[in-house]
């Protein structure tokens, strides 16, 4: 148990490290990502949740390296979570002139007047990872199966768990992490036995998952598992059963099947993720928005499926990269 607390500790501060350069790196940059620009090159936006995110950096590679080989400009801003920061930063993008905009939202509701302004100049949109509340303003909308990721968990939680206290970690103002706990709470809730003892807002990151759910620990709450709307949250949550000594006690699941979480499921530190597949998306997204820019029709919502990934098949989907 020693070698396996070592081994996790050392990979969260690898975590914290990898995703502090990145936003560093980010935040101070002005790359454009187009050192080959073609003449009339198109201005394409680009405002993910956050690049504190592997998932996003993994997506947005597929993203990038098509805009790069057009010989198009790529604008990058990164809000940090900030709703206000978005909004300035894509205000922004449209006094810039972009012809489209590719954007994960993240406040889906507070970011639809700004999308429907985007639309008003002309300018394509294409919402990625999570939905806008008016899904009529985007092009396009491309997300994993969100309710199905926390509908599967929840499935596979039942086939573990005759009783169970959980507790829930949400991130309510994404509409894909509401998605996700409401497919949990939709297949584990009326079961006799199961009771939801607490929600935690961590809004999807380490950093806010681990010291809430050490005080929840703290304050005394009785509970034996705990579901992840995803896994920066997951790996936040073992970290801080961990810290308190109680990890073999707890159950922990997630959604995103990143390289961390399925390291811990393969460890016996956590259970099980339903995982997302950033670089299908990114390719996706790729894909539209270039028939967009070429005035081509487009599918209005695009939904990649997700799989199961437990201790039982982990191996097959190798701990070191994202799917």
């Amino acid at each position: 148990m020693k070698q396996s607390k070592k081994l996790f500790w050392l990979l969260l501060l690898t975590v914290n490290l990898l995703a502090a350069a990145g936003a560093f790196w980010l935040f101070f940059s002005n790359h454009d990502f187009s050192e080959n620009q073609k003449k009339n090159a198109c201005r394409i936006g680009v405002s993910y949740m956050t690049m504190n995110n592997e998932f996003y950096e993994i997506m947005g590679e597929e993203i990038s390296a098509r805009i790069e080989a057009e010989g198009d400009q790529m604008i990058l801003r990164d809000p940090a979570l900030d709703e206000e920061r978005q909004r300035e930063q894509i205000s922004q993008m449209l006094t810039m002139g972009i012809d489209l905009l590719v954007v994960a939202p993240v406040n889906w509701e507070s970011i639809a007047p700004l999308i429907e302004e985007a639309k008003e100049q002309g300018v394509k949109v294409v919402v990625v990872d999570t939905n806008v509340s008016n899904e009529e303003l985007a092009d396009c909308t491309i997300t994993s199966d969100n309710y199905r990721a926390g509908a599967m968990v929840g499935e596979y939680f039942l086939t573990q768990h005759d009783q169970a206290r959980v507790i829930v970690m949400t991130h309510q103002a994404a509409k894909s992490g509401q998605d996700r706990v409401r497919g949990f709470l939709d297949t584990v809730e009326g079961r006799e036995g199961i009771q939801i003892v607490g929600e935690i807002e961590c809004e999807g990151q380490l950093e806010i998952a681990m010291p809430r759910l050490q005080e929840a620990i703290e304050d005394g709450t009785e509970f034996d598992s705990v579901f992840c709307l995803n896994d920066l949250a997951s790996v936040g949550a073992v970290a801080a059963l961990d810290a308190a000594g109680i990890l073999d006690q707890v159950q922990v699941y997630g959604v995103d099947g990143s390289p961390d979480s399925k390291g811990l499921i393969k460890e016996g530190m956590m259970e099980a993720t339903a995982a997302q597949f950033p670089s299908k998306i990114g390719r996706e997204a790729a894909q539209v928005i270039y028939r967009l820019l070429e005035g081509e029709q487009t599918e209005k919502n695009m939904i990649v499926p997700v799989e199961l990934i437990t201790r039982e098949n982990v191996d097959d989907y190798g701990t070191g990269r994202w799917q």
